[in-house]
């Protein structure tokens, strides 16, 4: 097998390329031939040793991936050899193959595309745990999305119409703003253009957003919240433009309003059956259509370096999606 190899978490330019032994499925473990995985924002992170998780050095970054079973070990009965399965194991898809725990294997229904499949997990599951489950989003509630074009975000928005929602996309250009609109967004915010405060109370004639979703934190963070209606519930999500904001908190009880962290990661450990039960219906949801991931675009994964650079320049809609 041939696999990435982070050996030095200085950045990504260290990685390299490397021939390695193909390992043997241990007790609860497959092996699994990677077909495609995908770029999600702590795969950055991870290599660069600003994540929270820190993997034993040397590892093969690629928390995504999708692929077919080579190999079983004991103890595992719900898999077999041949079957496709998409992974989210927090390491090894950047290579050929990679062992990845059973229990994380998500079995994949016929006619479930790889490239797909190694773009659903995190984003789908991140969005449904915070819409859904921490947020209690209703039919009828105004979900304001920020950094609506990347991947977290275009998932947030097809959610969000599933459940009957009205979605407000903000984005940072007018061709992101067009996707979200193509995705089902009732409207959009283009953050280059004009006052974030200002344009969140127009669109909903001053009562503000019922639900705010937040992958990027950063500036934008306290000029949504200070728009949030009554009883809104702002959904911290992530960071991806690195500085974490500091919000009065005082803002909370001058609008009856609620911070609520998100963490799927962590929800899936905790609650396994809510999280298997959350799977299930997303699988079916991509089945009737009603979900699908956007892709910007697929690469060999030999240029993982340049798809590293496109998701660092902010340039990707969607996914970045890596194939063997």
């Amino acid at each position: 097998m041939h696999a990435w190899l982070c050996e030095n978490p200085v950045g990504t330019d260290a990685l390299t390329w490397k021939e390695l032994p193909t390992p043997a499925p241990r007790e609860g473990e497959v092996l699994i031939e990677i077909k495609a995985a995908s770029l999600n924002f702590p795969d950055i992170l991870v290599v660069q040793n600003k994540y929270q998780i820190k993997p034993a050095l040397p590892f093969v970054p690629g928390s995504e991936y999708a692929g077919v079973v080579q190999a079983v070990g004991a103890g595992v009965s719900h898999l077999k050899v041949g079957q496709h399965v998409a992974c989210l194991s927090g390491t090894g898809g950047f290579g050929t193959h990679t062992l990845a725990p059973a229990a994380l294997c998500m079995p994949l229904p016929a006619n479930f595309p790889m490239v797909d499949a190694a773009a659903f997990i995190m984003i789908y599951a991140t969005s449904y745990h915070a819409l859904v489950d921490r947020a209690g989003l209703k039919a009828g509630e105004t979900v304001l999305v920020l950094g609506a074009a990347g991947g977290v975000g275009t998932a947030a928005i097809q959610i969000a119409k599933a459940m009957g929602a009205r979605v407000i996309a903000a984005a940072s250009t007018p061709a992101k703003c067009e996707l979200c609109r193509s995705l089902g967004a009732d409207a959009t915010i283009d953050y280059s253009n004009g006052n974030l405060r200002d344009a969140i109370r127009e669109l909903t004639a001053g009562k503000g957003p019922d639900v705010i979703y937040d992958p990027v934190g950063g500036d934008f963070a306290e000029t949504a919240f200070r728009a949030i209606a009554w009883r809104g519930r702002y959904l911290v999500v992530g960071f991806a433009s690195g500085p974490i904001p500091a919000l009065p908190l005082n803002l909370t009880l001058l609008k009856g309003a609620s911070l609520v962290g998100v963490f799927w990661g962590e929800f899936a450990k905790r609650e396994p059956k809510a999280n298997a039960a959350m799977m299930v219906e997303l699988a079916q949801w991509y089945g009737q259509g009603k979900i699908k991931p956007v892709i910007d675009r697929t690469l060999p994964m030999a240029e993982l370096k340049a798809a590293f650079a496109r998701m660092q320049s902010r340039e990707v809609m969607g996914k970045l999606v890596l194939t063997n």
